[in-house]
């Protein structure tokens, strides 16, 4: 018999997108003219001048997502090249990361200023967050922990930062190690309820090392304003169909999880640096040799790891609507080798010119 499944959750995916000027590639302190041109879109600031955000409504499903997504890209991207600006879908700045950014004046980044200091200055980080709606905050922690072993295959397939001041980092994902300074940094602890997961934020932020509780820079955390589990493991993304296809993975991921909660099934065993190592490795490594197998924990071909990502969660893409979408996006990246050996090849062949070409590709889908 057939296994009934209960409707997909909501979710709703967040994009964060790099501002560079047409010529010269660095960033452009452009995103209120760009904002002022597109009324009638979700145009946001975020940290700095030079940075753009938008997210979706809530969606039930994938087209809802693309539509959103691309119909703002190509708004912006109109608004933008009238202004000398490319609006880039990519983790980091190629060149122009010495530059102290431009703060957007706002009382909240006053306060992160004045707490993490020089951190910021020049924080370029750009990333995909993903929302997806649970039935609990006790659900979301319990999610958390299953998808752990799992999660650094997100980060490989996701990578798209890397170029940094000009030099190839060797990492696919320099955003990843950027982001390694925080005081609550990579895959967070496992966590045997709500309860210890709230007095851990409580704890942070009573010793001095959080603001507060919206400044928690997990992987992988609750929603401080929404009945949700936030997915901030990924860059900005190239393409609207990437970071929608990824937004399906982690929901997939997430039901996964609660269906296993309510079935009894059994957690993995797994242990916090054991998972921020893998991290690492798909930080370094992308999707251009190894990875850590979720199931086994030692060196397996990237793509390997990647089909069984898939496997794991094929029901409930499936159930759906969501698997011909994933699997056109993992072919993609088989044979385009992932977006940061794109841009890596670009930047070999055409410079910062080749790459402006490459953002400015990514406008819709």
């Amino acid at each position: 018999m057939a296994r009934s499944l209960p409707a997909p959750p909501r979710f709703g995916i967040e994009e964060e997108y790099l501002l560079l000027d047409a010529e010269t590639g660095l960033p452009c302190d452009r995103v209120d003219d760009i904002i002022a041109a597109i009324p009638g879109h979700l145009a946001e600031h975020e940290f700095f001048h030079s940075q753009l955000e938008t997210a979706t409504p809530i969606c039930e499903r994938a087209p809802e997502a693309l539509a959103a997504l691309s119909g703002f890209r190509s708004a912006a991207a109109r608004a933008a090249d009238g202004l000398g600006v490319v609006v880039a879908g990519t983790g980091l700045p190629p060149v122009g990361g010495d530059i102290a950014g431009t703060r957007v004046a706002n009382p909240r980044y006053d306060e992160i200023e004045q707490t993490m200091r020089g951190m910021v200055t020049r924080y370029y980080s750009t990333g995909t967050h993903v929302h997806i709606e649970i039935p609990s905050r006790e659900a979301g922690v319990e999610a958390m922990a299953r998808i752990a072993p799992w999660s650094p295959v997100l980060v490989a397939l996701t990578a798209n930062s890397p170029l940094w001041m000009g030099e190839d980092t060797g990492y696919a994902d320099w955003r990843y190690m950027s982001m390694q300074q925080w005081a609550t940094a990579g895959y967070p602890p496992r966590f045997e309820s709500v309860a210890e997961y709230d007095g851990v934020i409580d704890d942070l932020v009573r010793s001095g090392a959080l603001l507060d509780g919206g400044l928690v820079n997990w992987s992988i955390r609750l929603s401080e304003k929404y009945p949700t589990i936030e997915a901030r493991l990924a860059d900005a993304q190239l393409d609207p169909r990437d970071a929608v296809a990824y937004g399906l993975l982690f929901r997939a991921l997430v039901a996964r999880a609660l269906r296993d909660t309510a079935d009894g099934a059994a957690s993995s065993p797994w242990q916090r640096d054991v998972v921020r190592g893998a991290h690492w490795v798909a930080a370094r490594n992308g999707l251009g040799s190894t990875l850590v197998d979720p199931q086994r924990g030692e060196p397996a071909p990237a793509f390997d790891a990647v089909d069984r990502l898939v496997e794991h969660v094929s029901e409930e893409l499936a159930h759906a609507g969501d698997l011909d979408e994933v699997h056109a996006f993992v072919e993609r990246r088989r044979r385009d080798g992932g977006a940061a050996e794109v841009q890596r090849t670009l930047w070999r062949t055409g410079g910062i010119a080749g790459l402006l070409e490459l953002y400015r590709s990514g406008h819709g889908a």
